[in-house]
């Protein structure tokens, strides 16, 4: 008998758990009614987090900067940050992006430069379609962020 439609293509290859959002057929959790509603997808669920946990991180950052970066740069920063918002808003991130995008404003916050760099470095590597618009800004933002004067 042929296999049934469900069965993968290749039944010898492992399934892909880790490696992004699931197919769309999958079976979850029934959808949360958190935020606004937007379209109907099953990576929606996996991921609540926020536009703002992970905008207003950043743009506070960009603030920061402003008194020793060039208006040029910030301003290109921001307009970038502004770019990921409306992917955001428009439902264009998936859960794995918005998920690593959280991480990588924590580890901001925390000032671990380098897992910052890493997170944006893995973003760039599995997801470029993605992230390729504003991630340069993001970017730039950590390398400004950690050049600036401590107050240590």
């Amino acid at each position: 008998a042929p296999n049934p439609p469900s069965a993968p293509a290749d039944p010898a290859a492992p399934p892909p758990r880790a490696l992004g959002p699931p197919p769309q057929g999958s079976v979850g959790a029934a959808p949360r009614a958190e935020g606004r509603p937007s379209a109907a997808r099953p990576e929606q669920e996996e991921c609540s987090v926020s536009a703002d946990t992970v905008l207003a991180p950043l743009r506070a950052a960009l603030d920061s900067c402003r008194a020793t970066v060039q208006k040029q740069v910030c301003n290109d920063i921001g307009r970038r940050l502004t770019v990921l918002e409306d992917a955001w808003a428009q439902g264009k991130l998936s859960a794995p992006v918005r998920k690593r995008m959280s991480l990588l404003v924590q580890e901001l916050q925390q000032q671990h430069w380098d897992a910052a760099d890493e997170i944006h470095r893995s973003l760039m590597v599995d997801h470029v379609n993605e992230v390729s618009q504003w991630m340069v800004g993001v970017k730039r933002l950590i390398a400004e962020t950690r050049d600036l004067p401590t107050g240590e």
